[in-house]
């Protein structure tokens, strides 16, 4: 981590108030970008690509939702980064997502290639490991025609908004082509959709410890100011998932800064999203005290309820690796032993002999 992103994210702040403005242009494209290396697809002779990119840049400076941030360059106008903030009701929730976007010489008759800032992990079916994204409208996934990209009428602004409403959605298992065209038996997947969602969470907040650690060129204070703002609503997220007292992805935040959430009667969490939630849940405590976020006497350690007895227990993550008392490794039967393995093919994060897929069990 570097300290000198404390100062960045001191000064982005007034009043206490963001200032990081939806859309920006930058004089220059920063190194860490993906496409940095990348031959330029304008030039003095591509004028019909720097008329069609003047106008994207118009469209998504009028009509970027506050949940999306773009900043591009003016040095590189085929270039540009992008981050979208999960949005409330999905595992997704408070989570940030980077894209590195590049145009090519021919746009908008080619659709624009986009890279995800994964940080190794295979969020969803539609975000890799190793940055594809998989959408119809930029023809990386099948689809309609009416899915794929139309060099008359698709823009940058439908791709990224795109991506929040169909990618980063309140139900990922039912991203797969093959599950979400079973309409009739939605229901029967119920029970793998919320375990997915399980999975999904943990992974949004391994992902977002590495972006505090490094945080994307242009976007370094933006990134620790929002898990600054955020870090009680995550923290608190963590206990109601955890003690079973809400369904992964449906705890919000009211205006007033209290917490309310869409409870059940009938939530069930798996033990295997309870124990990575005690060695995840300190590790984002850490990371948001680094950063001199106020916590307003948040637990620095998970508290667990044990229902059948109605009895806390604090789970001291050190102290029970000491004893041995928490097996990493230790098999998962029954159901839901069943539901992960289907998740896991489903999602392509099953290992094989060839290629090990790094998953929360890996970490």
């Amino acid at each position: 981590m570097n300290p000198s992103h404390q100062k960045q994210a001191a000064n982005a702040m007034k009043g206490g108030e963001p200032i990081f403005n939806v859309f920006d242009i930058v004089s220059e494209v920063p190194d860490d970008h993906y496409y940095f290396h990348s031959p330029k697809s304008h030039g003095t002779t591509n004028r019909a690509l720097s008329k069609h990119v003047m106008k994207e840049w118009k469209i998504l400076e009028e009509n970027l939702p506050d949940s999306i941030y773009v900043r591009v360059y003016e040095n590189r106008i085929d270039l540009m980064r992008a981050v979208i903030v999960g949005a409330a009701g999905t595992p997704y929730h408070d989570g940030l997502f980077f894209f590195d976007i590049m145009l090519p010489s021919d746009y908008p008759n080619r659709p624009p290639k986009l890279y995800f800032h994964s940080f190794g992990y295979h969020l969803n079916t539609n975000l890799y490991k190793n940055g594809k994204v998989c959408l119809s409208l930029l023809n990386t996934t099948y689809g309609n025609s009416r899915e794929m990209w139309n060099p008359r009428a698709s823009t940058l602004l439908q791709v990224l908004v795109s991506i929040q409403a169909l990618v980063l959605n309140e139900q990922p298992f039912f991203n797969a082509p093959h599950i979400g065209g079973w309409i009739n038996g939605r229901t029967n997947h119920q029970r793998n959709s919320r375990a997915c969602n399980e999975t999904v969470f943990l992974l949004t907040w391994y992902v977002a410890i590495w972006l505090v650690s490094r945080p994307p060129k242009n976007f370094e204070a933006f990134v620790i100011q929002h898990f600054r703002t955020r870090s009680v609503a995550v923290l608190d997220s963590c206990r109601e998932y955890a003690n079973g007292r809400v369904w992964v992805g449906s705890y919000c935040r009211n205006g007033g800064g209290g917490s309310s959430s869409l409870p059940s009667s009938n939530v069930r969490v798996s033990p295997y999203f309870r124990n990575t939630m005690v060695e995840l849940y300190p590790k984002l405590v850490q990371t948001f005290q680094y950063y001199r976020a106020d916590l307003q006497g948040t637990p620095k350690e998970l508290e667990l309820e044990i229902k059948q007895t109605k009895k806390k227990q604090v789970i001291d993550r050190r102290k029970h690796e000491n004893k041995g008392e928490v097996r990493k490794n230790k098999p998962m039967g029954g159901i839901f032993k069943e539901a992960v393995d289907k998740i896991k093919t489903v999602l392509g994060w099953k290992k094989n002999n060839n290629n090990v897929t790094q998953t929360p069990n890996n970490l």
